[in-house]
């Protein structure tokens, strides 16, 4: 069982917009999918989302063991995965039996190189100044930027899930991926970083069409088959 996480800077694709992603994981995996609609702000800020993924997790984790439930997401749903994986462990809860982040938001403080290096050479995300540093500050609310449950780069991983982490050479965030995966390998996680050329912010998943796209979902329906438990 997969359990999707949706991006859209933790403000938008609610609703059936942000369905595209976790129907492209069911068909390339074969697997059950669960697609949460979050709680989002203005209305919900951050702790919201995670609250509603906990919510989730506890429902689905009744059915399956968990090691057998994969999760999986993009851009703040990557960051969001992993934020939920940080409060399971913290609460000494049993964790996902693997993760699938997709180009994961982790530093919405836009603290990584790769904001200022691709700025303007991603079709996606284009810049941090501007909308992409406003959806950082309203999904945080009254919290700290820093905080490792809303920038989980900050965040300690030893001890978790098998992780896959998706990016692209043009991808504003392919620093934030490279920050993750080293502290990650750091902490002893088994860790796997797929780097794309040209590919800019989570475009796999718009561009669905392309040899780029079935080639991300079908490494991570594989790497789920490897690992969760049947």
């Amino acid at each position: 069982m997969l359990i999707h996480l949706h991006g859209g800077g933790y403000v938008l694709s609610g609703g059936e917009a942000g369905l595209g992603e976790g129907i492209l994981g069911a068909h390339y995996s074969r697997m059950g999918v669960i697609s949460v609609d979050y709680r989002m702000p203005p209305d919900h800020p951050f702790p919201a989302a995670i609250e509603d993924a906990l919510a989730v997790w506890n429902e689905v984790s009744t059915e399956y063991a968990p090691a057998a439930i994969g999760v999986f997401g993009a851009s703040a749903g990557g960051g969001l995965l992993l934020a939920l994986a940080l409060c399971l462990k913290a609460s000494g809860a049993m964790l996902p039996g693997a993760l699938a982040a997709g180009t994961p938001w982790v530093d919405l403080a836009g603290e990584s190189d790769s904001y200022a290096v691709n700025a303007g050479v991603d079709s996606i995300l284009v810049q941090y100044p501007g909308l992409v540093e406003g959806m950082a500050r309203v999904y945080a609310g009254s919290a700290s930027l820093s905080d490792p449950l809303v920038s989980p780069v900050n965040g300690d991983f030893s001890g978790f899930s098998p992780t896959i982490l998706t990016t692209g050479t043009r991808d504003i965030l392919l620093r934030d991926m490279v920050r993750v995966y080293r502290a990650m390998r750091a902490a002893g996680v088994e860790a796997r970083l797929e780097v794309h050329e040209a590919m800019s912010h989570a475009e796999y998943k718009y561009a669905f069409t392309s040899p780029e796209s079935a080639t991300v979902f079908g490494d991570i329906a594989d790497f789920f088959d490897q690992r969760l438990a049947r």
